[in-house]
C-alpha cells in the first residue's frame, strides 16, 4: 500500500470514536491500554495492512502513531525503532542518510491518537504527512541529522570512559535514544562488544 492511499483511509477515520467502528471486543481489550503499540496495530489492520516486521509499513514510507490529548498535543515521545537494530550505525557514525533511522523518518505518516477518556472514546486525529525531501521540511531534516550525529558522538563518548562503561539515554532536540529494555534484559552487541 502506498502512503497516500493510507492517508486517505485514515483521514476518513479522523475524529470518530473507536466505538463507532471497532468491535466491543477490540475497544474493551485490556491490551489496548497496556500495550502502547496496540492502537497502531489496530489502525494498520483497519486500513488493510498486514501486521509484519518489514522495515517500512508502506511501499514508500512509514506509519507512526503517538498518544496525544484531544487537541493533538503529544503526551509522550514517539517510538521509532529499536536501538539494537542500529547500534553499529550509531557507534560507527554512519552517514545519516544511509541509516535505518533516516529510512524510517524520511517519508512518514504521523497519526496522533487522542486517548482521553475510556478506550471507546479514543480516536485518531487527522494525520500529517512528513516528507523530509520537501522544502517545507528542510529545517526539520537538518535538525534530525544534527540530533543523530550528536547522539552518535555522545554514545561513543560514554563508551570511551572505561572498558566497563555502559550506554545511557541520549537526547537531541527531537530524537532520543533509550537503552532501557524490558525484562529479561537483552544485551546489545557492537562488533563483538557487549554495550
Amino acid at each position: 500500500m502506498k502512503l497516500k492511499d493510507a492517508k486517505e483511509k485514515i483521514d476518513k477515520l479522523a475524529n470518530i470514536p473507536f466505538s463507532d467502528y471497532l468491535s466491543e471486543e477490540q475497544v474493551g481489550d485490556a491490551m489496548m491500554i497496556i500495550n502502547k503499540g496496540k492502537t497502531g496495530q489496530l489502525l494498520e489492520l483497519t486500513i488493510g495492512l498486514d501486521l509484519s516486521n518489514t522495515p517500512l509499513d508502506f511501499e514508500d514510507g512509514e506509519l507512526k502513531t503517538n498518544k496525544c490529548n484531544r487537541m493533538g498535543k503529544p503526551k509522550e515521545t514517539m517510538f521509532i525503532t529499536q536501538t539494537a537494530s542500529m547500534i553499529d550505525e550509531l557507534l560507527d557514525r554512519k552517514p545519516f542518510e544511509e541509516t535505518k533511522l533516516h529510512e524510517k523518518l524520511k517519508h512518514l505518516l504521523y497519526v496522533p491518537i487522542s486517548k482521553d477518556g475510556p478506550a471507546s472514546e479514543w480516536k485518531y486525529l487527522p494525520c500529517v504527512e512528513v516528507d523530509l525531501s520537501a522544502p517545507e521540511y528542510e529545517e526539520l531534516s537538518a535538525q534530525l541529522e544534527e540530533d543523530y550525529y550528536r547522539i552518535c558522538d555522545s554514545m561513543n563518548e560514554q563508551l570511551s570512559q572505561s572498558e566497563t562503561a555502559t550506554l545511557h539515554t541520549v537526547s537531541g532536540k527531537f530524537i532520543q535514544i533509550r537503552t532501557k529494555d524490558s525484562k529479561p534484559y537483552h544485551p546489545i552487541f557492537h562488533k563483538n562488544i557487549n554495550v
